[in-house]
């Protein structure tokens, strides 16, 4: 009997302390919801986290500046600079956000890194306050900082609050779950996005692969994607690839250091180049198709002027020829003297008037009637491009969106390339795209594979491409990356 009469002190004192930690949660998510961000981050990051019951709080610095090159390295410096710099140097292997700012001002923060230290559900709420007052926020790099499957969704939820943020790198946060593709659906406003070493497989590239097109939706936003370091073979090449179909905003691509062989670089290629569309997509395109054309289609000019000049009374004389003979002897004589007072009363008005007035009913008839004009800045859809048809399939010209294709470090041979070779061959065969910004792969990188350096075929290839050169600009975190190896 003791043994159950002191289980119960135990489970009330469990659940008091339970009701505690509830109340006291309640009085921080109060607290940060009363607090009204600055968009000084040194300045608001602690105070939140002391709202919200954060005992440890990172530091908020700025980002170290390089290190001296080597040629330019001076030769003696003040020991304090000396210990300075080496504490500058190691900084970031301790808990801390560090900032890059536009100029000096402390508003004008640009960039946040954070790396090595795990975020918690409570830390990320205090980060969804601060980060949307950052007016000028354009990057977020998150280096192994301990993200789980339930935490994405959040981390979403917060970028789509900042509204000029444009680059994300998430890298070293392996997920169980294949959830990365939220990060870039139809909705998302990234243009750049690193999703390096987080051991990404087939399941999780068939998804992005759907994020990045399918017959129904298309990401317009995102501009390059690195998927490095990751675990995607073949059949996740294949789902990328499919992916490729449909979009024309992609212009970078990164599957570096993966297990990508010949049947996936064959179905990168086939993208690239002409290819047939499937059922499903004939019918979208057909569907796509009557759709303009109903769009286009209105009344010709004789009709809308025959419908506008013709008087209401007539209508009316119309209709009434139609209805039952019971009531056609009366309804006659009823309307002989509404229509003589009505034609009285135009005859009474000035010719001027009387025609003005004409002209504003064909004007009005002939807005409701014209044809809506294209949007300009609204991009066509990839299944209405200029086809052909050859031996019963209709041929799309492919995607000539893509400017850069980065596949080194993988199981590629002679096969693989043969493929591209042909891919890069019906590119120069083709005319000048009408589509502008669409001139096709400008940089292919296949070292690193099964293929010998000797290969006349690699040869050839090198001779199609443009000299080396990268189609797009590049930030101070891009060039980090390509130094290891992306």
């Amino acid at each position: 009997m003791r043994r159950r009469g002191e289980r119960v002190p135990r489970e009330k004192a469990a659940v008091a302390a339970e009701e505690e930690m509830k109340s006291t949660e309640r009085k921080a998510e109060q607290g940060t919801e009363e607090y009204q961000c600055t968009g000084l981050l040194e300045q608001d990051f602690p105070e939140l986290c002391a709202r919200a019951g954060i005992t440890s709080v990172p530091k908020v610095t700025l980002q170290p500046p390089p290190s001296f090159p080597a040629n330019e390295e001076p030769a003696e410096l003040p020991l304090a600079e000396v210990l300075a710099h080496i504490q500058r140097k190691y900084s970031c292997f301790q808990p801390c956000i560090q900032v890059e700012r536009e100029h000096e001002d402390p508003r004008s923060v640009r960039a946040i890194f954070l790396r090595g230290w795990k975020i918690e559900g409570d830390m990320l709420g205090v980060l969804s306050q601060c980060l949307p007052a950052l007016a000028g926020l354009q990057a977020v790099h998150l280096w192994k900082v301990g993200l789980t499957e339930r935490l994405l969704p959040a981390l979403a939820a917060l970028l789509a609050h900042c509204p000029c943020l444009r680059m994300l790198s998430l890298e070293g946060n392996p997920l169980p779950e294949p959830t990365f593709h939220t990060l870039m659906g139809s909705n998302s406003t990234l243009a750049h996005l690193s999703l390096r070493n987080n051991s990404i497989g087939d399941t999780a590239a068939r998804f992005i692969g759907q994020s990045l097109s399918t017959l129904s939706s298309s990401n317009r936003s995102l501009v390059s994607l690195v998927l490095s370091f990751n675990r995607i073979s073949d059949l996740g090449a294949g789902y990328i690839a499919k992916g490729l179909r449909l979009n024309r905003s992609l212009l970078s691509l990164s599957l570096a250091n993966n297990d990508i062989g010949d049947a996936g670089a064959t179905r990168l290629a086939e993208v690239l180049g002409p290819f047939a569309l499937t059922h499903a997509e004939v019918v979208e395109r057909r569907r796509l198709l009557l759709a303009e054309a109903l769009g286009r289609f209105r009344k010709t000019p004789k009709e809308m002027e025959e419908q506008s000049e013709r008087p209401s009374s007539l209508r009316g004389s119309m209709a009434s020829d139609k209805l039952p003979p019971a009531k056609h002897g009366k309804t006659p004589t009823k309307k002989k003297e509404p229509l003589r007072r009505e034609e009285a009363r135009q005859s009474k008005k000035p010719p001027e008037l009387r025609a003005a007035r004409s002209k504003d009913a064909k004007l009005s008839g002939q807005e409701k009637l014209s044809p809506q004009v294209p949007d300009p800045a609204k991009p066509l859809h990839p299944l209405l491009e200029e086809a052909r048809q050859h031996q019963g399939s209709i041929i799309l010209p492919g995607n000539r969106a893509l400017l850069n294709l980065n596949l080194t470090h993988n199981h590629i041979t002679e096969r693989g390339l043969s493929a591209f070779l042909a891919a890069l061959e019906g590119q120069q065969r083709e005319k000048k795209p009408k589509m502008p910004g669409q001139q096709g792969l400008l940089c292919l990188s296949l070292e690193k594979n099964r293929i010998p350096p000797t290969s006349p075929a690699f040869a050839q290839l090198q001779e199609l491409l443009p000299p080396l050169q990268d189609p797009l600009p590049k930030t101070q975190g891009q060039e980090e990356e390509q130094e290891l190896g992306t």
